[in-house]
């Protein structure tokens, strides 16, 4: 019988390609690792893994293995959901990773609900990029994630984890005060082709939505300065560092002396965000009631989007 302890160690080997990243992520030894992978391959009477360059890739055995991890481990969330459902008393601590705008925007509204409606549950925040967060379910280091659609995000049928949308949010133009587009009532994006730009660093998706916009504008932003707090990137632009486009929540509040923000003109210029559990656990008793409040709370501040 296949040990289902070292299916995800295998399935944490192929998500981050190598030994020493899995063994990391799983507080585990790299030989820890090996001892394991090795103890799978005399179990199921193929070789899973075979090195390539710096890391390892699996074969076409390892593969049907990892597809099947999918469906099993998911099973076993479900299991446990059932039998958390069967024991009762709906009270424990529930791991939730987000970008820090989105604690702000949905997530702090959602525990204020669920102290309400679920005061046994308690909510631990890690603040993650939206990039960061679906990792640290996938390997167990969170429980949900409110996580934006990036280049390279796990799809929608990705059989690792079940997905629910939250919220669509727009971007706006944030330009120094006294630039020749300040009149404008809304920005088209190709007019500022010419400028210098402030934008997140590569990896951020936001940065990828910056990109994309730009690119379908017809241009390569020039990036003369990055930084992954948006209050940072408005005070460069303040002092006539450049341009950006920024996520209307993540200057909501902010004091802007120095800059003006307006809407983007034509197709809008978006982030879309969701909150994503390993799949199976998503009927977890302390997990749907999260789940549940985040969708609440991004009820109320769709229309506003």
């Amino acid at each position: 019988m296949i040990d289902t302890r070292r299916l995800r160690t295998l399935r944490a080997v192929a998500d981050h390609r190598t030994v020493t990243a899995a063994a990391a992520a799983l507080y585990l030894t790299p030989s820890a690792v090996s001892q394991q992978l090795a103890a799978l391959e005399a179990e199921v009477g193929h070789r899973l893994l075979v090195r390539d360059g710096r890391g390892v890739r699996l074969t076409a055995a390892g593969e049907i293995l990892v597809a099947h991890s999918s469906t099993v481990l998911a099973q076993l969330e479900r299991a446990e959901a059932e039998l958390a459902a069967y024991a009762g008393g709906v009270a424990g601590t529930v791991t939730v990773a987000s970008f820090a705008t989105g604690i702000a925007t949905v997530l702090a509204r959602a525990m204020a609900g669920l102290a309400v409606s679920c005061p046994g549950i308690r909510v631990r925040v890690r603040d993650a990029e939206g990039d960061e967060s679906l990792a640290m379910v996938l390997d167990g280091h969170a429980d949900v994630a409110v996580a934006v659609e990036y280049r390279g995000a796990p799809r929608d049928d990705d059989r690792r984890l079940s997905r629910a949308a939250l919220y669509a949010e727009p971007f706006d133009a944030v330009l120094p005060r006294g630039h020749r587009l300040d009149g404008c009532e809304r920005v088209e994006v190709r007019d500022l082709a010419d400028e210098s730009w402030v934008s997140p660093y590569p990896g951020n998706p936001c940065h990828d939505v910056v990109t994309l916009a730009c690119e379908l504008a017809g241009f390569q932003p020039r990036v003369a300065h990055s930084s992954d707090d948006f209050r940072a990137v408005a005070a460069l632009v303040g002092v006539g560092a450049g341009v950006a486009l920024v996520p209307r929540s993540a200057l909501r509040g902010v004091h802007l002396p120095d800059v003006v923000v307006r809407p983007v003109a034509g197709s809008p210029v978006t982030r879309r965000v969701f909150a994503a559990v390993r799949r199976g656990a998503e009927e977890h008793p302390l997990i749907r009631p999260v789940l549940d409040e985040l969708q609440a709370a991004a009820d109320v501040i769709r229309p506003a989007g």
